[in-house]
């Protein structure tokens, strides 16, 4: 499992199984967000047995599942929600991290981050933001 810290509230992650759920709770996360539709790719793990897991461990589970179709601002919302409700660190994973990094930094900004401090988080881990920074504008001036 490769897990990219972003900060000290949020890390993103490829896709994890039930498997690793038991190793992020020992690292000291209190939630996983699921960004990944089920049934994307054949073979991925099923959100209800990560979801199970997750909550055996006494971890939060949510899904905001983001597909080709873009973000909407109910899932930024969700995102934001989710992140509030968290309580400690949180690990969100989707196929790559690139979608949980991008919903990431949206919900960042609804919530009051400048988009340039957002941007250059994510580009400390890898993450281009580029291609999302006029929905990172737009929501810091609908403030």
């Amino acid at each position: 499992m490769t897990l990219r810290k972003i900060d000290d509230g949020i890390s993103v992650a490829p896709q994890i199984s039930p498997a690793d759920v038991t190793e992020i709770a020992r690292a000291g996360f209190t939630a996983i967000i699921n960004n990944r539709p089920d049934n994307e790719d054949p073979g991925q793990p099923d959100g209800a047995a990560i979801r199970a897991v997750a909550e055996t461990l006494g971890l939060h589970y949510t899904e905001i599942p983001v597909t080709h179709a873009g973000f909407s601002g109910n899932q930024v919302d969700a995102m934001v929600t989710a992140l509030e409700d968290a309580g400690g660190p949180v690990l969100a994973y989707c196929r790559s991290g690139t979608r949980s990094c991008n919903l990431w930094a949206l919900a960042r900004v609804k919530q009051g981050d400048h988009p340039d401090t957002v941007m250059a988080k994510a580009a400390a881990t890898g993450y281009d933001l580029t291609g999302i920074r006029p929905l990172l504008d737009a929501l810091a001036s609908g403030r």
